[in-house]
């Protein structure tokens, strides 16, 4: 061939490419450019710094290398400034073959005549390279247990601790522990999983951070519950330990939930840089709907438990003034009661409750 470029992406198409050619003299060159479309007019000539250029035709094959930054130099505003490469981060790279290649105008003729079929992920942390694959079975299986731990068990306990408190009887705090240890459970066996699959952790991704964080704060509270304070009996007081211990079972619990979700939504876009978005829109689009349905929920609950405390003032409040229960003699639908009748009734049931203190 004339020409081999390699293209950073999942395509050529939005891509930086690189080129090594050889003109008619015989001497080899490297063009770096932008690419957004598929017409020559798509291919744009970059500025971008390169050094230790050397490119080689022998015996018909051409070999070309280069050094680049990370981060190149770069004119704010030119489309090289965004050619910056993470380490840490599976590089996608597809490749071309074509016979002429021109430094000044290209047309159809410099067309490529062999393409790779899909990318190739060089991993820059480990020295190795490996063709890309669709997602893999057992990273999915990860996703959906941190999916089913994180945005559905955990936040249901934390739910019924929150909610199911005036339920007579200890049942909300069995759901609260029954739920919270299935989602630890669940959590250990999606570790294992990412694991096993990917042979080992790198802490240098962001996903890897936030799941670390959300794993200890939600290992925290089991231990943090085995130190919880004696209950207060009825009518006594909490004591100060009891409500200090309180507060931070709450803070590290939302905490933890909170943290687990941020490693839920960088997993994510974990997914979409080593796989390519197209494989996560869809995946982003369905956690975004299920947190809305979780937040139309909470505030579904919050606002029946807002009214049931009202309710439960009120009802201590009419007790206490004696005007808790109505005469059972007195008939609710008789069209001559009036609302004289009904504050004569007050006062006197009033008469009552108060004469025993007049003596």
């Amino acid at each position: 061939s004339g020409y081999v470029a390699i293209g950073i992406g999942a395509g050529m198409v939005n891509s930086f490419a690189y080129v090594g050619w050889i003109d008619s003299s015989g001497v080899g060159h490297v063009s770096t450019y932008w690419i957004d479309g598929r017409e020559p007019a798509n291919i744009h000539a970059t500025n971008e710094e390169l050094s230790y250029v050397r490119c080689r035709l022998e015996s018909g094959i051409v070999t070309f290398e280069f050094t680049r930054k990370l981060a190149p130099a770069c004119v704010s505003g030119k489309p090289e400034c965004k050619n910056i490469i993470d380490p840490t981060i599976p590089l996608r790279l597809v490749w071309a073959l074509g016979a002429h290649w021109s430094d000044d105008h290209l047309s159809i003729r410099n067309m490529h005549s062999a393409t790779s079929s899909r990318p190739v992920r060089v991993l820059l942390m480990r020295g190795s390279t490996e063709a890309e694959q669709d997602l893999r079975p057992v990273l999915a299986v990860h996703g959906f247990m941190m999916f089913l731990a994180w945005g559905i068990l955990l936040p249901s306990g934390i739910l019924a601790a929150r909610y199911l408190k005036h339920v007579k009887g200890d049942g909300w705090y069995q759901i609260h522990v029954y739920l919270q240890y299935s989602g630890l459970a669940i959590i250990l066996l999606g570790i294992l999983f990412a694991a096993a699959e990917l042979r080992g952790f790198s802490f240098s991704s962001i996903h890897v951070k936030f799941g670390v964080a959300a794993i200890f704060l939600a290992f925290v509270q089991p231990i943090n519950a085995s130190f919880r304070p004696k209950k207060p009996a009825a009518g006594e007081h909490a004591s100060p330990a009891r409500i200090l211990w309180v507060y931070i079972h709450i803070i590290i619990g939302r905490g933890a939930l909170v943290v687990g979700i941020a490693s839920l939504v960088s997993g994510l876009k974990h997914l979409g840089d080593r796989n390519g978005g197209e494989h996560v829109q869809g995946l982003n689009w369905a956690l975004m709907v299920w947190f809305l349905i979780v937040i139309a929920v909470v505030i579904y609950l919050e606002y029946h438990e807002v009214r049931r405390k009202k309710d439960a003032v009120l009802r201590r409040s009419d007790w206490i003034m004696g005007i808790g229960e109505e005469d059972d003699s007195i008939d609710l639908l008789d069209p001559n009661r009036t609302l004289t009748d009904d504050r004569s009734a007050a006062s006197q049931r009033m008469e009552v409750q108060l004469e025993p203190l007049n003596r």
